[in-house]
Order: C-alpha cells, then sequence, then structure tokens
C-alpha cells in the first residue's frame, strides 16, 4: 500500500442508493486474481450496452469525470456479496475515497485495506455534494478526518485507529503488526513470567 496523503479532487456524484458489489464489478469478471483491467469492468453493465458499445450518458464517460478521485454515491454503497474486487476496480479507476451516508460493513473493511477511503457523510452533506456537479471539488485530510466541501465547509467524518494509521504509514495489517514486535514480546514475556510465578 502507498501512504495515504491528503489531496484535493473533482467528484463524480452517482446519484444512486444501495448499490451492490455485482453492480461495482459483475459476477462474471471475478474469476481474475489480478487487479489490473479491472478499472475496464467498473460499473460495466451501466457503462456498456449488450454489444460492448460505451453508454455515452453515463458519467464516467463525461470528459468531467476523467483524472475525479472522489465517487459521491447514495445510501447503502457496497451491499451485496463480498468481494475485493470492487475495491479494486474502483481503485484501478482512479478513486481514492467514496462518499456515502452509510456502506456495507464487508466493503468498507475491504477498502481500508485497499487504500480505498470510505467516508460516512451526514445526509445535509451528502445532499451538497450530489447537487454540486461533476465541476465541484472536495478536499480530503485523513490524519485531521475532515472532509471540505465545495462550500467550504469542513466536515469531521469517523475511521478507526488502525485503520488510519495503516492507510497513513502505506502498511497492511500484517505490517502494522511486525511494527509492534518488540512491544509484543515485551508483553509475553511479561505475561509468561507472571503465570511462572502463579505456579511457583
Amino acid at each position: 500500500m502507498k501512504p495515504f496523503t491528503n489531496f484535493e479532487s473533482r467528484i463524480v456524484p452517482l446519484n444512486i442508493t444501495n448499490i451492490d458489489t455485482d453492480q461495482i464489478i459483475p459476477a462474471r469478471f471475478l474469476k481474475t486474481t489480478s487487479k489490473i483491467g479491472l478499472d475496464k469492468q467498473l460499473f460495466n453493465d451501466w457503462r456498456y450496452d449488450a454489444q460492448g458499445n460505451p453508454n455515452p450518458d453515463f458519467l464516467l464517460h463525461k470528459p468531467e469525470a476523467q483524472g475525479a478521485q472522489v465517487l459521491v454515491a447514495g445510501d447503502n454503497f457496497g451491499c451485496g456479496s463480498s468481494r475485493e474486487h470492487a475495491p479494486w476496480a474502483l481503485t484501478q479507476f482512479g478513486f481514492r475515497a467514496v462518499i456515502s451516508t452509510s456502506f456495507a460493513d464487508i466493503f468498507k473493511q475491504n477498502s481500508l485495506k485497499n487504500s480505498l477511503l470510505p467516508i460516512v457523510v451526514p445526509e445535509d452533506v451528502l445532499a451538497e455534494l450530489l447537487a454540486a456537479g461533476t465541476s465541484a471539488t472536495v478536499k480530503i485530510d485523513l490524519p485531521n478526518q475532515t472532509l471540505t466541501t465545495p462550500s467550504g465547509r469542513k466536515v469531521e467524518f469517523p475511521v478507526d485507529g488502525v485503520s488510519k494509521q495503516c492507510q497513513v504509514e502505506g502498511v497492511d495489517e500484517l505490517g502494522y503488526i511486525k511494527q509492534r514486535e518488540s512491544a509484543i514480546a515485551a508483553f509475553e514475556a511479561k505475561r509468561v513470567g507472571s503465570i511462572n510465578t502463579l505456579v511457583a
């Protein structure tokens, strides 16, 4: 994982609720274990017709959506089956964060483990972002857990401490544990010593 850096980006507002993982990336594309190329199947059944031709009306095909790093979506984003391919496809497309009023728990955890930041905001903030359009920009500050909206409003968002530290430092959970090997060893030595004392 790369260390998370604060950034400013245009948004892609996708005003649809209950977007499930099969809509993010259909099951027929899950045979691969590689992340490469999954951006081409992101929202495949909305982006292309049955013959594989691009749907010009879909947001990701709009010129103003190109290069945007923040997806804004309706409530309950990422529901449905568990698949890491969903955050893989989003990050391969270039998204670094998804903003919604709620996320499915498994999708949220998969995202945090794959350098995609799920940001939960109140309904009025989501409404502002969805109305702002693709020309609007937001600022994301993970260390301070703040989102700055196009109007300049600064909104705090929740993220657990371990996931935040892993993202900021660019390490996975195993890397996080390995950084604390000496503290773990000291704790175990003290625990075993205490047990031996009690037995004696």
